[in-house]
């Protein structure tokens, strides 16, 4: 999957068909060690490689600031307190439930947050904050003043935190009413789980990359969406019109036989030109990287 911007590739995401995807996925784990010099723990979640958790990841963040990234990966939040110390916290053999917000690389682990989230098109609910934040790209004052409120009457007491997306910006009360419910179903059937399952185990799984990136990504201020397989192409459709049917018209089947979609939109140059060891500068300049 690739993403432009002004013409621009900006992120190419790559989703195989012989490797899961863990972002985003809930574990309930269990605290093998604990170390106060790097202010961090290591958690058994039931893959090969522990989790690495940082001090910095088990506090609610001051205000809520949502900077969508552009592979809908992480949980966007930015803390600006200071982390606490990681010992009064966590202890070896405690239970803890997590979630991945890095893939594991090389002889690296992945890495989780106690921070957990669940996302959905509009919002993301996150059951340890108690604020509610809105997307920075939401510049409107009023806009975001009024989508404050109407998530702090829809919210239960005490029922949590959430944060606005981009996409959340002209949506209706009734939708948004919708999706804060089927969010908090979501949040009930994790509970639900933890109650049933002993560490380590996976209590809940993130959608494809492509439904995340639909999810995260796609809304009106996205000029058009190509797709060349017809599979994905009704599957993401049928999707839209369950939560957007407006969309549903800037989504296009890439048909030419004659040359690839990503050759056609020139991604494949784009992308071959990244793996050059020398790189110009617009100054005249040039660095090599090997």
């Amino acid at each position: 999957m690739a993403i432009l911007e002004d013409d621009r590739l900006v992120e190419v995401l790559v989703d195989r068909p012989d490797t899961d995807r863990i972002v985003g996925n809930i574990y309930y784990g269990r605290v093998e060690a604990v170390l106060p010099g790097m202010q961090a723990a290591f958690v058994d979640i039931g893959l090969e490689k522990s989790a690495f958790l940082h001090a910095s990841d088990l506090v609610e963040p001051e205000e809520l600031e949502f900077d969508e990234d552009e592979n809908g990966g992480g949980n966007g939040r930015r803390s600006s307190r200071r982390a606490p110390n990681i010992n009064e916290h966590l202890t070896r053999g405690q239970d803890i439930l997590v979630q991945v917000t890095k893939e594991p690389i090389s002889t690296k682990g992945c890495r989780v947050t106690a921070q957990v989230s669940i996302p959905g098109r509009f919002l993301v609910y996150l059951p340890s904050a108690s604020k509610i934040g809105v997307s920075r790209k939401i510049e409107s004052r009023e806009k975001r003043t009024r989508l404050r409120k109407l998530v702090r009457e829809l919210l239960p007491p005490d029922g949590g935190g959430v944060i606005c997306r981009t996409a959340a910006e002209d949506q209706t009360k009734d939708q948004i009413r919708r999706e804060l419910k089927s969010l908090l179903e979501v949040w009930a059937k994790v509970q639900e789980k933890l109650a049933e399952i002993r560490p380590p185990a996976l209590v809940q799984r993130e959608a494809s990359l492509t439904q995340g990136i639909i999810r995260d990504l796609f809304s009106s201020k996205v000029d058009s969406l190509h797709v060349d397989s017809p599979e994905l192409y009704d599957e993401i459709r049928k999707y839209l019109k369950q939560v957007d049917p407006d969309l549903v018209k800037r989504v296009h089947l890439y048909r030419d036989k004659s040359a690839s979609l990503f050759d056609q939109t020139g991604v494949e140059a784009e992308i071959e030109h990244l793996f050059h060891t020398r790189v110009d500068l617009p100054t005249g300049g040039y660095v090599v990287i090997e």
